[in-house]
């Protein structure tokens, strides 16, 4: 039977390895998720037959409820809202590992076979899975704008998070002494879960990418731990590869903000400037705000266009217009593509994920290294709802928060149209001095209605 079981988690495991790697390329990215579903399901029979479960009443409940609430959420939930569903997920993981790995503690307590692996790994499990939890969380109430957006800031913060990371070990070593007392685990699950709050709260929206993909990888790395906590050789291979690939994710989105994890934790970018004044003039006088008709009349004597989508599009839901936009461009002989920043949005690949359910066809798609180059042959670069990632001051500022960060070279296009509801700072809470510069339109309102309009006005000319 054990050799069976384990051929099985070897099935799940490879399923899992091709799953993963269908998730690299959007043409893929469906087959990926059915192949890592089912690898899963491979692996929960096979634990089910592994562990000679007295009673499987509870369990089958548990599945029937969480299909239930698995199907309303994938009807119910907006694209947009995306972001916060997998803040959730990432914080629901960490939970049950801490429980899990409790349970096992008492359980295996109870039986007085409480060895020096399953108490390192229980440890892990709480402290990991607790900060997972709490800090998506946090998160998600950011996300959701239950809480300010901002970064929440305090005097001594760092200085307590500080202490805190240092008081979490320690108190596993606690643990570790005498394992036999559940309460002491409990102790560290609760300090932990302090420290999951304070190290997302001073963090702002900016910097969501990449906290949702080291929260991901969080939720891994505690699955991994609880897997050694129940000796499951499966659930310690799914935890490293989720584990692994958050922190490679993690480090990708560090990059495309040419920032460390270290500043991104205790930078503080996107807290309120105290300069909003000097900020102003930079636009003062110099702000030239335009109409759909005028746009449409630039798209007439244009042979190249690139739609620079940003967060904006995203709370308008404005991505099927855009589609409807691009289409009608298209066949008025416009070349038409789409320029994606690695951290446009909310999570990675927000962007990606608005515009293939708007089925636009993934060629479109360009990448920032890839459409950076072609700016310069663009007639109109047509920002909506993006900010930061279009920001000059990236490239000019040396000393600002979004300093170095690769951006989308829209500013050297011929002409820029930016839609935008204001003036208003993006997540870096700074001004652009792109809505400024002489060859750009600001196109005032929201996203979804103006492109509406852009869509009538290029119908109407033609």
């Amino acid at each position: 039977m054990s050799v069976t079981i384990n051929i099985a988690y070897l099935v799940a495991a490879i399923l899992f390895i091709f799953g993963l790697k269908g998730l690299t390329h959007p043409r893929t990215a469906v087959r990926g998720n059915l192949l890592g579903a089912l690898g899963m399901f491979v692996a929960v029979v096979a634990t089910l037959a592994d562990r000679k479960i007295l009673t499987f009443e509870m369990i089958l409940a548990g599945v029937i409820v969480g299909a239930l609430i698995g199907l309303v959420l994938a009807v119910k939930i907006q694209m947009t809202a995306m972001p916060q569903l997998v803040a959730l997920f990432n914080g629901f993981g960490g939970a049950a590992s801490v429980l899990v790995a409790g349970a096992a503690l008492v359980e295996f307590g109870a039986q007085g076979a409480i060895g020096i692996q399953l108490t390192v790994a229980t440890a892990a499990s709480g402290i990991v899975g607790a900060v997972t939890f709490w800090g998506s969380i946090v998160a998600f109430a950011k996300l959701q704008e239950l809480v300010s957006g901002n970064p929440l800031l305090f005097k001594g913060q760092q200085l307590i998070n500080f202490i805190l990371m240092a008081a979490v070990p320690a108190l596993g070593v606690w643990v570790a002494m005498d394992p036999m007392d559940p309460n002491r685990y409990w102790v560290l699950v609760g300090v932990a879960s302090l420290l999951g709050v304070l190290i997302v709260t001073p963090i702002g929206g900016a910097d969501m990418p990449v906290i949702i993909a080291l929260l991901n990888s969080f939720s891994g790395i505690a699955a991994a731990a609880t897997g050694f906590v129940l000796q499951n050789n499966i659930l310690i291979i799914a935890g490293s590869l989720v584990g692994a690939s958050g922190l490679i994710l993690t480090q990708n989105m560090c990059r495309a903000m040419n920032r460390s994890l270290a500043n991104v934790f205790f930078g503080g970018v996107g807290a309120p400037s105290s300069v909003a004044g000097a900020d102003q003039e930079i636009y003062e006088g110099r702000v030239k705000s335009t109409s759909a008709d005028e746009v449409a009349m630039l798209f007439d004597g244009s042979r190249r266009v690139v739609v620079v989508p940003g967060y904006g599009m995203a709370v308008a839901q404005a991505q099927h217009a855009v589609r409807d936009l691009a289409n009608l461009l298209e066949k008025k002989g416009i070349e038409v593509e789409f320029a994606i920043h690695p951290v446009a949005g909310r999570m990675p690949g927000h962007m990606n994920v608005l515009l293939a359910e708007a089925e636009v066809p993934y060629e479109k798609l360009k990448e920032m290294d890839v459409i950076n180059p072609s700016f310069q042959q663009t007639d109109v670069a047509l920002v909506i709802g993006a900010n930061d990632v279009v920001n000059p001051l990236a490239r000019e500022d040396d000393s600002g928060p979004i300093s170095g960060m690769p951006i989308l070279d829209v500013d050297k296009a011929r002409t820029v149209v930016v839609i935008k509801r204001s003036l208003s700072p993006g997540f870096a809470g700074i001004a652009n001095p792109l809505f400024a510069a002489d060859n750009t339109l600001m196109y005032f309102g929201s996203a979804k209605e103006a492109i509406l309009d852009l869509v009538a006005a290029v119908k109407e000319a033609a």
